[in-house]
């Protein structure tokens, strides 16, 4: 039985894993399809290039990225995706954006304003909470592309704001006018496409959430990214280290 138990939990675990590829698949195939939309060649579209690059990356079949762009660029039926951005309050006061990529306004609303209502949220109206957001541009790269200190000043040269490094990656931070000049500059110099280029939120202030808060906060987040339709979310809450560590074991 020990040894059936195993086995069983090594299915659900695999399963898992199989529905979580599932739904970045979906998500990197709408950012295809709306990308391929300004043209289907990628060395003439940064957008469509990018989107390649993060499904790439994520091991995307390349039948599966090629009828996205055809799909985009008009060769075949084209699904109407629309962007969305809605704003809202989580638990604890915190300040949420979440932006969609949909093709049935009326579907996405209900989903996210469920989500809020189930976890103690509140749904607001546009720019609700973005005014406790900065507008940036975000580049992100491997970790392996470069070492911290060598992209840093590569950045920095290239008209960036900052940049934050990790082990994993490298964050380059830029005013939302220069997102493409200093993605392309870096591109060049490294002969690398970034994992990802976009506009992104930045949050002005951290709002500290603990206890009961913070845990239906992460139920929350977690819910919300499950959709299909949502893309990015965006929040300002701050949790402890040990809180996490809670979290993660319950």
């Amino acid at each position: 039985m020990a040894g059936h138990s195993k086995f069983k939990n090594i299915m659900h675990r695999k399963g898992a894993q199989d529905a979580k590829r599932a739904k970045v698949f979906t998500k990197l195939i709408r950012e295809l399809t709306v990308a391929a939309r300004s043209g289907e060649e990628p060395e003439k579209n940064p957008a469509l290039r990018t989107a390649i690059s993060a499904a790439r990356a994520a091991n995307m079949p390349k039948d599966t990225m090629e009828r996205a762009i055809e799909r985009g660029s008009g060769g075949a039926d084209s699904d109407n995706y629309k962007e969305i951005r809605y704003e809202g309050y989580g638990p604890g006061g915190v300040a949420i954006i979440v932006e969609a990529l949909s093709d049935n306004r009326n579907r996405t609303a209900s989903e996210v304003r469920s989500s809020f209502t189930k976890y103690n949220g509140s749904l607001g109206e546009t720019n609700s909470v973005s005014f406790q957001f900065d507008r940036i541009g975000m580049v992100v790269f491997s970790a392996d592309v470069a070492d911290s200190e060598k992209m840093f000043e590569a950045a920095l040269e290239a008209g960036a704001q900052d940049v934050e490094s990790s082990e994993d990656e490298h964050e380059i931070i830029t005013d939302p006018d220069d997102l493409a000049v200093v993605r392309d500059a870096l591109e060049e110099q490294f002969s690398v496409s970034p994992k990802a280029a976009k506009l992104s939120w930045k949050p002005k202030i951290l709002t500290p959430v603990d206890g009961k808060n913070a845990e239906t906060l992460m139920k929350l987040l977690a819910v919300l990214d499950e959709s299909d339709d949502v893309q990015d979310i965006y929040a300002n809450y701050e949790i402890s280290d040990e809180m996490m560590e809670q979290l993660s074991q319950s």
